[in-house]
């Protein structure tokens, strides 16, 4: 089959491109690297069955182009972490929405099999866990940007969705849980990543808030496994799934499990959403993602511990320091 890949230059979108290429498939991927790195495809940058264009999704006639030539779309183009979505509202906004509609259009002139990347955040500050994907989304006010990015991501499922239902179109819709692993920068607020590198370098280690927040941690293997098994099952269509793993950890009980695992004597510090992000900053109490829809259609089951996830990625940040 022959896969197109938005983001592909990303964390994981790159990891993807790898598991396609792998398996025998063909892969194109389009990145303008604001967020990716052509460092994360060295692994298969020069394989026949591969190919990089270094250009926006805004670049309509390029798009066109490469979904004319795709069997399979995976729309990965995102702006992405807390970090630059509460630096950049506009542009989280704007490449969030325009982006999706614009994959939309040029797949639905060919109706092109379609997977679009949607995000825990969507379920905003409900209470009711583990979240199901069809129970309501509870967002903070306008006048809280840090929910912009969960509103935009919002509309591209309502897009994905309407062109399902009005145009036919073959769309799949995946919201992501915390997905981590070798590569994942913690540049934009990743939390795992940016915890590992100053245990290593005997740095604080900074829990943003309380401490108490928790977050289930997936590993990308065991996610973009997921995303092929869905991309392949026509009974996916027209559907929304969670994708994540269910063992929830507090963020303090995070740094502490990494510092111990690092052999580390990093103090943890803990620093206000104030003084991290912006005043009135709102957080997620628990983010807990009920999988068995995914389950129940693909088999869809975590292979990799939380333990196993954070020795992956204090490996892989140790050979980088090296």
């Amino acid at each position: 089959m022959r896969w197109l890949i938005t983001g592909g230059a990303g964390f994981i979108g790159s990891h993807l491109s790898e598991f396609l290429v792998e398996r025998g498939e063909t892969v194109s991927v389009i990145d303008d690297l604001s967020t990716g790195s052509v460092a994360n495809l060295a692994l298969i940058r020069t394989h026949p069955s591969f190919r990089l264009h270094v250009d926006s999704i805004t670049n309509v006639s390029l798009l066109n182009e490469l979904v004319d030539e795709a069997d399979l779309i995976v729309h990965f183009a995102a702006a992405v972490g807390v970090r630059l979505i509460v630096e950049s509202p506009v542009r989280t906004i704007e490449l969030n929405v325009h982006g999706t509609e614009l994959v939309l259009q040029a797949a639905a002139k060919k109706q092109k099999r379609v997977l679009i990347a949607s995000t825990s955040e969507v379920y905003g500050k409900s209470t009711q866990v583990p979240f199901q994907e069809d129970q309501d989304s509870v967002l903070g006010p306008s006048t809280k940007g840090r929910w912009s990015y969960a509103a935009s991501k919002l509309i591209d499922e309502f897009l994905a969705l309407a062109y399902h239902k009005e145009r036919k179109l073959p769309a799949t819709v995946v919201r992501f849980f915390n997905t981590v692993g070798p590569r994942q920068t913690g540049r934009y607020g990743m939390v795992i990543p940016s915890f590992v590198r100053q245990a290593l370098r005997g740095e604080p280690i900074t829990v943003y808030g309380t401490g108490e927040q928790t977050r289930c941690f997936g590993h990308v293997a065991d996610i973009v496994a997921a995303v092929h098994r869905l991309m392949t099952d026509d009974r996916a269509v027209g559907k929304v799934f969670n994708l994540g793993a269910e063992e929830e950890v507090s963020i303090r009980q995070l740094a502490e499990r990494i510092r111990t695992l690092v052999g580390s004597t990093s103090p943890i510090k803990l620093v206000s959403y104030e003084e991290a992000y912006e005043e009135g900053f709102e957080d997620m109490l628990r983010r807990v993602p009920d999988t068995r829809k995914a389950r129940e259609l693909i088999g869809f089951r975590p292979t990799k511990t939380l333990d196993d996830i954070l020795r992956d990625v204090i490996a892989y940040e140790k050979s980088r320091a090296s």
